[in-house]
């Protein structure tokens, strides 16, 4: 580890150390370098007139798309998967906001139950796959086998290797099916997390969104880092690529996971100059994150 991963390694290991989740204010220093954190590359938030702006011309071209699906009979799989706290879910409710449910649907899975517990792994997940003319975006997925479960103990090393080497297979069912997989990887910076985390025990209206394992998940980030590393090295191919995007600022986040849907579906009527230009600095191929210290995300 060079001299700058180990400074920020440092410096957040003092910031966990100051969290006090039921202190009412966040400590200073993980407040002030929450939106930098992770290696994020801008310095300010987006407006938030421009995004309102911006989401809506977004969301007409998601309701194009969606018209398309229906009218061609086509399938689609949108996986959101991230770091806890990384904006998944509003991210998803941006993403679906304006679709007719009856064609686009959440899939949120819950804790498996001990009939499903002894099933193929993955036989829960294909009844929420889609049938011709809908979408289904997966609110985490499959995936649960290759980060958190792992992490906490829920899956044995020898599930999780295994896990890695099946994955890839059953999502080239899907697709050699006919199946159009986008997969989404939401990285945020470790002081990001702790913040956001802090404002949602906080917040009566978000607190629900915090479990257990999410309290515990803070002191676990390098236990996270490498199984987020190993999951994207052994199950981002041709077939079903990941897009990782960097997401301290939500905003941003969320315009960028919908324009790539958009750039990623050839649809009828498509307009480029709506959807305009991917933002580079946050969107990335799973080997350019990697490539570029995925170990400190």
């Amino acid at each position: 580890m060079n001299d700058k991963k180990a400074g920020r390694r440092r410096i957040a290991a003092s910031c966990v150390a100051a969290l006090a989740i039921d202190a009412p204010r966040l400590p200073a220093e993980i407040a002030e370098r929450a939106l930098a954190s992770g290696d994020y590359p801008y310095d300010k938030k987006i407006k938030r007139e421009v995004y309102v702006k911006e989401l809506r011309r977004l969301q007409i071209e998601l309701l194009k798309l969606l018209d398309w699906v229906k009218d061609e009979g086509e399938r689609i799989v949108i996986v959101v998967e991230g770091r806890d706290a990384a904006g998944k879910g509003g991210t998803i409710a941006r993403l679906t906001q304006h679709l007719n449910p009856r064609f686009a649907r959440i899939a949120a899975l819950g804790r498996p139950t001990p009939e499903q517990e002894g099933q193929w792994y993955f036989q829960r997940y294909v009844p929420h796959l889609p049938t011709r003319g809908e979408i289904t975006v997966f609110d985490r997925s499959w995936y649960n086998r290759a980060v958190v479960e792992p992490v906490f103990g829920f899956a044995t090393p020898a599930q999780a290797q295994a896990f890695l080497s099946e994955a890839p297979r059953f999502e080239a069912m899907l697709t050699r099916d006919g199946v159009r997989l986008v997969k989404f990887f939401l990285t945020i910076g470790r002081e990001m997390q702790m913040q956001r985390l802090h404002a949602r025990h906080h917040d009566p209206l978000k607190r629900w969104k915090l479990s257990e394992l999410d309290y515990k998940a803070i002191d676990k980030w390098d236990e996270f880092s490498a199984a987020i590393e190993a999951m994207l090295r052994h199950t981002d191919d041709a077939a079903a690529p990941w897009t990782v995007v960097r997401a301290n600022d939500k905003r941003r986040t969320r315009l960028e996971t919908i324009r790539h849907v958009l750039d990623a579906i050839p649809y009828a009527g498509k307009d480029a100059a709506v959807i305009g230009a991917t933002d580079r600095k946050i969107v990335l191929s799973a080997a350019a994150f990697l490539g570029v210290g995925g170990e400190e995300e």
